[in-house]
């Protein structure tokens, strides 16, 4: 048995190992020649992980089930991962060699580096004189933290000053500063994995949907709940919700729309029945993680948390925008929005955080323009795929017939939300 970095191959005609049938993982076989060679989701419901083989070209297709289906794609659309939760299903790494898997070090010494970060930011004292990061780099990034709510706050910075580890620094800072972590008794090393896992799942490949672009939404998050009408009346638990939902609102992000996993028959799609895929999965991903790590095991309303969570990150669905806009409408319109009433300040957080997902035109031109040119870049790739493939390129996705000006005239409706951040406090 072969085994390559990202994907291994196993050829047909060799026998599958014991050792490997006797783990929690399955091996299923594929004729298909569709698209991604996928399994019907309907065959796998009682499974806890499978690995597929298509017969076209003998790639693996690694998936893994914890409420939902996760694919890796023959297509290549959706790229190796940062990370994987090595206890939900099969690390392929671990069937070949006694050794620790090199992604399960990587995992190591990031959460180690995270821990020692967080004593930076606490200023405890060093207990070890090997610094993962350069003091220099580390005051910077303190000082930026200083600033946090300053909606000028370049995150692209804050991502180099923290080697790549903004969404981890901002949001454990972020929870320390409100006091959320001591007012819920929440354990800090379970915090620190959490987030660790959190930032690992986002694709850094991605162009855009990417852990920087979940940090800068989680800080604008942030700056929407300091607003003064906001901050009276939101509850700590309020607080907590919007920046949970905020870090993961975008999790495990393919890089692709829902319209491309739909009409590649995307078992994704078929999954959700073609509804808010994307948003669905985000929030499942998210619930997979806060289960793994038990940061709220110790809470009883836990239930409660992974459904309000799933609240906030569904309504970040482009395709739902003039539901929740016609409703903010009418509250405006008959001023009887009420923050007193709980279901009032969760749909002002789902305002909130479907204003920091696309705030990024309200930003600093400087902030702005970066922006611009990543989601143009990451429209682009979707729309090379969709030529190799001979598939209908999509809207905005054509590099041949659309500028980063087109495509950005062409997501007018979703700056239209985005200037509700004016009124809501999104400008300093």
């Amino acid at each position: 048995m072969e085994l390559c970095y990202q994907l291994p191959v196993l050829p047909l005609d060799r026998p599958v190992p014991k050792h490997v049938l006797s783990r929690r993982g399955a091996i299923s076989f594929s004729s298909s020649s569709s698209l991604f060679g996928a399994p019907d989701p309907r065959q796998l419901s009682q499974r806890r992980g499978a690995i597929s083989y298509d017969s076209s070209d003998q790639t693996a297709l690694y998936i893994r089930m914890l409420g939902d289906v996760r694919v890796r794609s023959q297509v290549g659309f959706e790229p190796e991962r940062r990370g994987s939760h090595p206890y939900l299903g099969v690390d392929f790494r671990t069937l070949h060699s006694g050794s620790i898997p090199a992604r399960r070090v990587r995992r190591l010494f990031s959460f180690q580096r995270h821990l020692l970060s967080s004593r930076l930011l606490r200023g405890a004292p060093h207990l070890n004189p090997l610094h993962i990061l350069d003091e220099d780099y580390c005051g910077q990034a303190k000082c930026m933290l200083e600033k946090v709510g300053s909606w000028n706050f370049d995150i692209f910075l804050f991502d180099r000053l923290t080697n790549g580890n903004s969404l981890v620094f901002l949001t454990f800072h972020l929870l320390n500063q409100y006091g959320l972590i001591e007012l819920f008794q929440l354990d800090m090393v379970k915090v620190r994995q959490f987030l660790v896992l959190v930032q690992e799942d986002y694709h850094n490949q991605n162009p855009y949907h990417n852990a920087v672009h979940a940090a800068d939404v989680t800080q604008a998050m942030h700056c929407y709940l300091r607003e003064p009408k906001l901050a009276q009346s939101l509850t700590s638990f309020d607080i907590l919700l919007g920046l949970l939902a905020a870090a993961t609102h975008d999790l495990d992000h393919p890089g692709v729309n829902q319209p491309f996993l739909i009409k590649t028959n995307h078992y994704l799609a078929a999954l959700y029945r073609n509804t808010s895929v994307l948003e669905n999965h985000h929030w499942r991903s998210a619930v997979g993680l806060l289960r793994e790590t038990e940061l709220f095991s110790h809470l009883p309303a836990e239930d409660s948390i992974e459904r309000q969570l799933g609240s906030l990150i569904l309504a970040t669905d482009i395709s739902r925008q003039n539901e929740y806009l016609s409703r903010f409408r009418t509250h405006l319109d008959e001023n009887n929005l009420c923050l007193g009433h709980a279901s009032h300040r969760h749909f002002v957080l789902q305002m909130a955080l479907k204003c920091a997902d696309i705030c990024n035109p309200c930003r600093p031109w400087e902030l702005s323009k970066q922006w611009s040119e990543k989601v143009t870049e990451e429209f682009f790739h979707q729309g090379d795929i969709e030529k190799k493939h001979k598939l209908e390129i999509s809207p905005l996705c054509d590099s041949e017939a659309n500028t980063i000006a087109s495509v950005q005239i062409g997501k007018n409706q979703n700056i239209l939300i985005s200037e509700l951040t004016l009124n809501m406090g999104g400008k300093e």
